[in-house]
């Protein structure tokens, strides 16, 4: 991820924030860079991951909270229903100037599940998008999930990609309210894959997407 002199694209700033991160001061400094941006602010991506929570997407129904135990359900301001989140799910946030970009909402959300489409294709994993339940799906079963929030023309939030997570908790509820949906995570499929590769190969992707130069930045 370096930075060629001669590269002329936009930049796409980096943070890979250590540790697990918790939800709510991830989401109020989310929304902090987006009100506070102006429009020679570049566009970031966060890579990171969660304690264990539940989101409960804006028009979300509780009834898709079958049995949520000790782990916390978070109400969110993305759209979707409810999702869960978790070591070893990579979480990507993608903060971008949608109006600089020339990029809609639904152009966002296809070109997000291609880079993961492409993704697991370079560790011959074939999946596919749902034209009736936005993210990924292996043979069926989900292993990425979508959610956004558009705030003064800008994104924020992001897609979520099972790694290597413990899948157990997506039992608790209907995942992104659909009852019954299966889930899977990628170290089923490719045995011995790594967060570190996983982390490489998405922003690689994600930024030749985007026809930006990414580039690593200090937390």
């Amino acid at each position: 991820m370096s930075l060629d002199a001669a590269d002329t694209r936009p930049l796409l700033l980096v943070r890979r924030l250590p540790g697990y991160r918790e939800y709510l001061p991830t989401l109020e400094a989310m929304r902090g860079f987006t009100d506070l941006r102006g429009p020679d602010t570049p566009d970031e991506l966060w890579l990171l991951e969660h304690p264990p929570v539940f989101t409960l997407g804006q028009a979300g129904r509780e009834e898709h909270l079958l049995d949520p135990g000790r782990i916390p359900v978070v109400k969110v301001d993305r759209g979707g229903q409810v999702t869960y989140h978790g070591p070893g799910q990579l979480v990507v946030y993608v903060l971008l100037d949608l109006r600089r970009a020339g990029l809609g909402v639904k152009r966002l959300v296809s070109l997000l599940e291609q880079v993961v489409i492409d993704l697991l294709a370079t560790l011959d994993v074939a999946a596919e998008r749902r034209a009736d339940a936005p993210g990924v799906y292996v043979a069926g079963a989900k292993i990425a999930s979508l959610g956004l929030r558009i705030r003064n023309g800008c994104s924020y939030h992001g897609l979520a990609l099972n790694v290597n997570l413990d899948p157990e908790p997506f039992g608790r509820i209907n995942p992104c309210g659909y009852p019954g949906l299966a889930v899977t995570r990628l170290s089923d499929l490719v045995p011995g894959v790594s967060m570190p590769e996983i982390e490489s190969g998405m922003v690689r992707l994600l930024a030749a997407s985007l026809g930006m130069t990414a580039t690593p930045c200090a937390v």
